[in-house]
């Protein structure tokens, strides 16, 4: 089935388009996106001001026709801390509907860690024994801490780097003062919460899910995204004191220079490091891995997994089959016409399997005079 994940992000929305079928790793099938700070059109009340809402509405009408005409059958919405923590949230999500059908679910914080720390498991396996899982977003920072599939403990912090960039940075480069003062308030925000990870007990694997970690580990030295998901990726935490020190002193345009970097995130790439390097330190942890899935994915295998149940599972049509014996051809001929033979052992397709289940929803269409309410 090819299935839609349609992300609002508080840097930039993202309709990703995958082929999978439950049990099968899925594969990116075509990807459409736009930078979009929501947090950049908030008022002073903190709502999404009519031109953020506009911009957000558009978009989320170019996806529904970018799934639609690549023959998507399903369609996950969602959305993080920007609308989450917006005033006016509640409204926006209203409006979105009521403009273009499509339903926003909207993730809390503890959600939106734990389907993260989800996708994590399914990458590295059960061999990887406890994770802890730290994902730097625009708007706030998820951890995640368990053994199994879903964490023991999640939890998310308002130190996303898009916000600590426009509560904090406000100078290009920014001055020592309020790097100082930003390092600061990173430190006693997580200092509580790193507590109550310590009593869970030490992880056997931290991991990095976000953009920020992959382009801080990129200007490090790591493998570029061209190499592929496969290259290990680590990020240490002396280099990445090193490039914080280095970052601070750089204006924006000079960031663009570096690895990875794009315009979206040239101007939150010191917040970012500066709660990366923070994180690591006070976890006590040399370095992190950097995991290719996150988010999308969690919510994508979640969804191939609960098809199993709603519909009948088929195998793929290599399961359960060998090359042929050509030696033992004549034998099992002889065999088959034996009058006392007994009975073979059932394959995949004799097991019983759910009836009249539902097949995936489909993506509504447009109706005359509008799209359907």
């Amino acid at each position: 089935m090819r299935l839609g994940v349609l992300d609002i992000g508080s840097n930039t929305v993202h309709l990703l388009l995958v082929d999978a079928h439950p049990g099968a790793r899925p594969v990116a099938f075509a990807s459409h996106k736009r930078p979009l700070s929501l947090v950049q059109y908030l008022d002073g009340d903190g709502n999404i001001n009519d031109a953020g809402q506009h911009e957000l509405i558009e978009f989320v009408l170019e996806a529904w026709e970018f799934a639609a005409s690549h023959k998507a059958e399903d369609l996950l919405a969602f959305c993080t801390s920007a609308i989450r923590e917006a005033t006016n949230g509640p409204e926006v999500l209203a409006r979105v509907k009521h403009e273009t059908t499509v339903t926003l679910q909207e993730l809390t914080g503890s959600e939106e860690a734990s389907m993260t720390f989800f996708a994590v498991r399914r990458w590295y396996g059960w061999g990887a024994g406890n994770i802890l899982d730290l994902d730097i977003g625009g708007g706030s920072f998820e951890m995640a801490y368990g053994t199994d599939e879903l964490p023991e403990y999640a939890t998310s912090v308002p130190l996303g780097a898009s916000r600590l960039t426009r509560d904090w940075l406000h100078d290009d480069p920014p001055s020592a003062k309020s790097v100082k003062e930003l390092r600061r308030y990173i430190r006693s925000t997580l200092k509580p919460v790193v507590r109550d990870f310590h009593e869970l007990g030490r992880a056997n694997l931290v991991a990095g899910t976000s953009k920020t970690f992959r382009s801080l580990a990129r200007i490090a030295g790591a493998a570029p995204s061209a190499a592929g998901p496969y290259v290990k990726r680590e990020l240490h935490a002396a280099d990445l004191g090193l490039w914080a020190q280095r970052i601070s002193a750089m204006t924006v345009e000079d960031r663009l220079y570096l690895p990875g970097v794009s315009d979206a995130r040239a101007r939150q790439l010191l917040a970012g490091a500066l709660v990366a390097e923070a994180a690591l330190e006070l976890f006590e942890f040399p370095k992190i891995e950097i995991c290719p899935w996150a988010l999308r994915e969690g919510l994508i295998l979640r969804r191939l997994d609960q098809l199993v149940f709603e519909e009948a599972l088929d195998p793929a049509p290599h399961v359960g089959k060998r090359k042929k014996d050509k030696s033992k051809k004549k034998a099992a001929k002889e065999a088959a016409k034996a009058p006392d033979k007994e009975e073979p052992h059932p394959g995949f397709k004799e097991f019983p399997v759910p009836v009249n289940t539902p097949s995936p929803s489909p993506i509504p269409a447009p109706v005359a005079g509008g799209l359907a309410s």
